[in-house]
């Protein structure tokens, strides 16, 4: 159905709003190690410890490739086994989820410390 400029929607196309498809993580165990390291990394107390490592080691905030083969979330707490070898094992469609949990941490952060690390959350 075309409408015309100044149409409204009707109560059906008001309920039909755009939900997220939940995605069955494939291997739990693997994608809630890396879920946690990627949570120790934004924690209040170690955000900015991990902000001034992407800095020193000149990686964008939001090239998880980079950040993985750079071992930079192991640097932060514990994060025990190889990230980059965890998130390698999982399927595509769980490193998209991880992917998406770690931009989403990312965004989370305080405004005062994403301006002071601006140039990290660059795009180009």
């Amino acid at each position: 159905m075309v409408r015309g400029r100044g149409a409204r929607s009707t109560r059906a196309e008001q309920d039909m709003a755009f939900e997220q498809a939940a995605i069955k993580v494939e291997k739990a165990q693997e994608f809630g190690a890396l879920q946690s390291a990627i949570e120790r990394a934004f924690a209040p107390d170690k955000v900015e410890r991990f902000l001034k490592q992407l800095d020193r080691k000149g990686i964008r905030v939001r090239d998880l490739g980079a950040i993985l083969a750079q071992r930079v979330l192991e640097g932060i707490g514990d994060a025990g086994s190889n990230a980059r070898q965890l998130y390698e094992s999982l399927p595509v469609s769980d490193q998209a989820l991880l992917r998406e949990f770690y931009l989403s941490k990312l965004e989370g952060v305080d405004t005062a410390l994403r301006h002071r690390f601006k140039k990290l959350y660059q795009y180009y």
